[in-house]
């Protein structure tokens, strides 16, 4: 097992605090698995090749005082000895044979803002120009695979974070997908779109007053939420974080309304300016 000095070393800090990456400098060659320590840290890389590291491998953070081997370490996912595995068929020729570039549309806002219409009158708007969408709702990937999980604040990171992967794969899939939840945490919103490439994450808010919201109250929800019967509601006992610097913000403070139409063809205009309705 070699032992590499810390000076050949870059590390980069993500997201979640127990997980990092590390790169090699240029002109340094490893072969198999080298370990090494940082900042009082126990740290393991392995490459397939016994020439230059070129991947960035997803490493786990051991906090003890011994010295983790990248043989037996953990993986982010929990699983040991995976290896990733490439397509030929990669993300550009999916996006060819759709003529279209996968990409994230993150819909947030308060329950009743009108997020799920929304997502609805835009998918109908790109189908109706050839293009192939999917809608991830909150409450409905709620009834599958995030079914085991809260309202609480840890559930909620956990709700989003699941979500972010499965956007991420939509999008490299070709997809345009069309992710509408709350999401009322910048710092998770943020860590989803971590997962994107630069661009590729477009952060819709529907800027909706709690007043509008709660008249509107299509599930009666903040009703049951006043009476204290649901509780860490979103804009009633727990917060909503609104974007501070998202792609674009959709309006609605009186009662002259937008249509979901009107609405959905703003959002297809940022698309097409940006290129994104073509291969």
């Amino acid at each position: 097992m070699s032992a590499v000095p810390v000076a050949n070393l870059k590390v980069c800090r993500l997201m979640e605090p127990d997980f990092g990456y590390l790169s090699l400098s240029s002109s340094f060659s490893i072969s198999k698995a080298v370990r090494f320590r940082h900042r009082g840290c126990s740290w393991g890389l392995r490459t397939n090749h016994d020439d230059q590291a070129r991947l960035l491998m997803p490493i786990k953070v051991v906090e003890d005082k011994g010295i983790a081997c990248a043989d037996d370490r953990k993986d982010t996912i929990g699983s040991t000895n995976i290896t990733w595995h490439e397509c030929p068929v990669d993300k550009l020729a999916r996006q060819e044979l759709l003529q279209q570039k996968g990409c994230v549309i993150w819909i947030t806002g308060l329950s009743g803002s009108g997020r799920s219409t929304l997502a609805c009158a835009l998918s109908r708007g790109l189908h109706s120009r050839g293009k192939l969408t999917y809608i991830l709702n909150g409450d409905n990937v709620r009834h599958g695979l995030n079914s085991d999980l809260s309202f609480t604040a840890k559930d909620r990171e956990e709700n989003n974070r699941r979500i972010g992967e499965m956007v991420k794969l939509f999008a490299d899939a070709g997809i345009i997908c069309i992710a509408s939840l709350i999401s009322p945490y910048r710092k998770d919103r943020t860590t989803c779109r971590a997962l994107l490439p630069k661009g590729a994450f477009i952060e819709v808010f529907m800027d909706v007053p709690l007043q509008i919201c709660e008249a509107r109250d299509p599930k009666g929800l903040y009703k049951l939420a006043r009476a204290g019967k649901i509780k860490g509601f979103t804009g009633i006992d727990d917060p909503y974080e609104p974007p501070l610097d998202c792609e674009i913000v959709l309006q609605q403070k009186g009662r002259d309304c937008s249509s979901p139409h009107e609405l959905a063809e703003k959002v297809i205009l940022y698309l097409e300016e940006r290129g994104y309705l073509e291969a």
